[in-house]
């Protein structure tokens, strides 16, 4: 059987893909029951005088997309959304942890793998 190469574009591309796939498809069916910690925090009367978040009314408050009147698209544009602002996100931390990785780096010594300077 032959070996396929897969690019490293090819696979983020593919991730971003299947994420994005879920975000839209499967997120909209997730439980809108509180979770875990949500749950033991108001069975023991923890959550008494919860304030509502200063961000509550925000663009993408409550896993939905405000303007967008139905709430399956857009609980799936806020996971498109969400997919997209982390991958950005990540992708500039990559590549500022990779120019300070590269500037920190001594130069290589003539003959291995630097040119070597000629003369004048």
């Amino acid at each position: 059987m032959p070996r396929r190469n897969v690019t490293i574009g090819a696979l983020v591309v593919g991730g971003l893909l299947v994420a994005c796939l879920l975000a839209f498809f499967v997120s909209p069916h997730a439980s809108s029951k509180p979770d875990g910690l949500e749950k033991v925090a108001a069975d023991n009367g923890l959550d008494t005088g919860e304030k509502a978040h200063t961000l509550g009314d925000g663009p993408l408050a409550d896993y939905s997309v405000k303007g967008v009147d139905d709430g399956t698209i857009s609980t799936g544009l806020a996971g498109i959304i969400g997919v997209a602002l982390t991958f950005v996100i990540g992708l500039g931390l990559f590549l500022v942890l990779r120019a300070v990785r590269r500037r920190n780096q001594p130069a290589p010594a003539p003959g291995r793998g630097a040119p070597v300077p000629s003369g004048p």
